[in-house]
């Protein structure tokens, strides 16, 4: 449960569309932000005295500065995209999520799930920017993957508008206009461009799966090729708030899951969705939770080498 005092036309904070929510439960305003961020690269940063939120709208570029206040939260916007970013805020902070509606059974998530009371789960709307940061992150290593997302954002980007330094994510008409070429020497192969282009190129389309059923959903961003089961988990939970999307074909993911569930140090996917049965419904919360927790399976056995894509 919320209140609202305003936004947009009808708050203003030194000229700027501004929206204040009384939300009475407790929430962690940056965790609830990067559940609705996808996965390789989040888009939330710390200021001064808040947390900033920066991303390109359906109506262009925002910075949202979102200060947790006793009772609520006070944000302020900048840009483009200041009065659609303040009319779906509620979505982004979770507020229609009850963390208190999950009880799981004891055991290591009803520990983490006590620990992370203010943890929601949010949903962005946004899912051009979900795609952009999955398809980079497909088949590579998490620094490979942010190393590529950084390079696109920094040459097809822009500056966020407001007191912020920071980039917005290039439009899908940008990235559509290019050629595999174009993103070889960021670190991105032909495989990854190839997809990220036509997913560029479909948005006019894809942009209705926040509209749809989740199982609908699914189905129209994989009908692109090279999207799988992965790509489309990370869109649906970041951007749509799928509360039950697991991204199976994660190097990483089966062996927290079973690591922290079972004591066993590598699973498959068939193991680690055994594993998350009980949670069916939830499942992208315990996956945050556990994420989020800090814990790792042991790292023993070889490492995933990183490739040298591109020129430096």
């Amino acid at each position: 449960m919320h209140a609202d005092r305003g936004y947009g036309d009808g708050g203003t904070v030194g000229g700027m569309p501004s929206r204040t929510l009384t939300v009475p439960a407790p929430l962690d305003v940056a965790a609830t932000l990067r559940t609705s961020a996808a996965k390789a690269v989040g888009r939330v940063g710390a200021g001064d005295g808040g947390i900033w939120w920066v991303e390109r709208s359906p109506v262009g570029p925002v910075s949202v500065s979102v200060q947790r206040t006793e009772d609520g939260v006070e944000a302020e916007a900048f840009g483009p995209g200041s009065v659609w970013a303040l009319e779906h805020l509620p979505d982004l902070l979770g507020l229609g999520d009850d963390p208190a509606a999950f009880d799981p059974p004891p055991g290591p998530i009803r520990h983490l799930h006590g620990r992370s009371r203010g943890m929601r789960m949010g949903r962005s709307g946004l899912v051009w920017s979900a795609l952009l940061s999955a398809i980079v992150g497909q088949r590579v290593t998490a620094e490979e993957a942010h190393n590529a997302y950084l390079g696109i954002v920094r040459r097809y980007g822009e500056p966020a508008p407001g007191p912020v330094e920071a980039m917005v994510p290039p439009a899908p008409d940008r990235i559509a206009s290019l050629g595999y070429e174009d993103l070889h020497p960021l670190g991105v192969e032909r495989s990854r461009a190839v997809t990220l282009i036509e997913a560029a190129r479909r948005m006019g389309r894809l942009e209705a799966v926040t509209g749809l059923p989740h199982a609908d959903g699914y189905r129209l961003l994989t009908a692109v090729r090279g999207v799988g089961p992965w790509t489309a988990a990370i869109v649906m939970g970041a951007a749509c708030g799928d509360p039950d999307a697991v991204a199976v074909g994660d190097y990483h993911l089966p062996n927290l899951v079973a690591w922290v569930l079972a004591g066993e140090a590598r699973a498959t996917d068939e193991r680690m969705l055994d594993l998350l049965e009980p949670y069916r419904g939830h499942r992208r919360r315990v996956i945050a939770l556990l994420e989020r927790s800090g814990l790792r399976a042991p790292a023993y056995g070889p490492r995933v080498a990183r490739r040298r894509i591109g020129s430096s």
